[in-house]
């Protein structure tokens, strides 16, 4: 289980307020712990990636992510003033399913496919500020302070740093480390500097050197003058690099790192304590030492039993992890590949879905100019209905205006007809005496309309 303090004199800073607020950035010094037991923080969702190159900015960062940061909660940039040409990253998911796919798709990944570092991701259980060095530099209980470089955790066995040793070995100086020679990382530009010859930074010795792996302390061994372990007592910093063998010594369990160096050296410390003298002479003829050559090559056979059984081992797991790295790649390109199947067909549905839909708003469209030229035609329809019926009224008033006229020309030519017959009468007689004592002839007409007869009593007042 891993633990995180930082020793911070500011707080954190937003990286871009207006493009993500959930990007943050804060300065200061790390320090990583580890407990002494295995126990696992893979149920965290708090990951911690070490070392991103300088190279890679912030944004690159980001487009290195990818889609993976849609689960993402909080986002923050480590940055150490120190430590120009590198940068970390620690990432707060929704869940630990969320930071588990994280992990399995970018750790151990190359940041750019031309460069050589690679993406180490830990999982952490919780992360401290201090504004004290002291205080962030000392160890939780029960915890140890390891590396922060990955060079130097590669170093480590995989039991004590949680990062598998990659498949070039940064412990053989391969062309990648070449890379990180330019790195902050003292212990890294220690073990490149071949042409000068490490001194202890006490006493000056050249022999049994020994460097710290936390900050990089030159001291000699426990059977010089011991600077190395006065350093480990003082600072709590166990891990210690042996300068001639690359081995690294635990201070606190007392025994190297990696476990086929624990088991040798648990093999030569039988041999000796069995078989080494201790006295200075030859042949003292005190000690309990033994020449029988038969226990000597038995106990020689045990030693290379138990060293081919150990390689059988690390060569177990060493496939074990390769297989679980080819599964989950093959997982990764069926993922993707499914991805793209469900890519494609939700194009494809999508597309269909845009057409239909396409042809449902032109049909609507259509629909819409129908309905409103049949509103119009509705409209003039009942326009020109009004003007027939208008047209209609009007021939009808005509009509009874102009049977009006012909019916009183008609009385009128009647009653001339009358006045004349009258007059022819009345001329025809020559003696008016005789009108006074004639009688009037009835004379035959038409009857008339109600009107007509006024008409007729108007034109008979016309004619008295």
């Amino acid at each position: 289980m891993f633990f995180l303090r930082v020793h911070s004199v500011e707080s954190e800073k937003p990286l871009d307020p207006e493009w993500n607020p959930k990007l943050r950035e804060r300065r200061g010094v790390l320090h990583l712990f580890r407990t002494f037991s295995h126990s696992s923080s893979h149920h965290s969702s708090l990951l911690f990636i070490l070392a991103v190159p300088n190279y890679l900015s912030f944004h690159d960062f980001i487009r290195f992510c990818g889609p993976h940061l849609h689960h993402l909660h909080s986002l923050l940039f480590l940055r150490n003033d120190a430590m120009e040409d590198r940068y970390t990253v620690l990432l707060n998911l929704s869940d630990h399913f969320a930071a588990h796919a994280f992990y399995n798709n970018f750790n151990a990944q190359k940041f750019s496919p031309s460069e050589a570092e690679v993406c180490h991701i830990l999982f952490l259980d919780s992360v401290e500020y201090s504004e004290y060095a002291e205080v962030a530099g000392t160890p939780p209980p029960g915890c140890t302070e390891i590396p922060t470089c990955p060079v130097c955790l590669e170093r480590l066995d995989p039991d004590t740093s949680g990062i598998l040793t990659t498949l070039c070995d940064h412990s053989f100086q391969c062309p990648c480390v070449s890379k990180w020679t330019y790195l902050s990382c003292q212990v890294c530009r220690f073990c490149q500097q071949q042409d000068e010859k490490p001194t202890c930074y006490v006493c000056g010795t050249l022999d049994d050197v020994w460097v710290c792996m936390i900050c990089g302390f030159v001291g000699c061994g426990r059977y010089k003058e011991g600077h190395a372990i006065r350093h480990w007592k003082q600072t709590q910093h166990c891990y210690s690099l042996d300068f001639k063998t690359q081995q690294i010594w635990d201070y606190v369990g007392d025994s190297y790192v990696h476990r086929l160096n624990q088991n040798q050296s648990k093999i030569d410390g039988k041999l000796e304590g069995n078989f080494r003298c201790m006295s200075l002479e030859e042949n003292c003829g005190m000690c309990d030492c033994r020449e029988d050559s038969g226990m000597d090559e038995a106990l020689f056979n045990s030693k290379v039993e138990a060293k081919v059984d150990e390689y059988n081992r690390l060569l177990a797991s060493q496939l074990e992890t390769q297989r679980q790295y080819y599964e989950s790649l093959l997982i990764e390109v069926r993922s993707k590949v499914e991805s793209s199947v469900s890519e494609a067909v939700e194009k494809a549905v999508a597309s269909e879905m845009q057409d239909m839909q396409n042809e449902l708003e032109r049909c609507i469209e259509e629909r819409n100019a129908v309905a409103e030229a049949n509103r119009k035609l509705i409209k003039n329809q009942e326009i020109w209905r009004k003007k027939v019926k208008e047209a209609e009224e009007r021939e009808a008033a005509s009509v009874k205006s102009l049977n009006e006229k012909i019916v009183d020309l008609e009385e009128q030519i009647r009653d001339i007809k009358i006045f004349l017959e009258a007059q022819k009468t009345i001329d025809k007689m020559s003696d008016s005496n005789e009108i006074k004592d004639g009688t009037i002839l009835p004379v035959a007409y038409e009857q008339s309309s109600p009107s007509n007869s006024k008409k007729n009593r108007k034109s008979g007042r016309r004619r008295n």
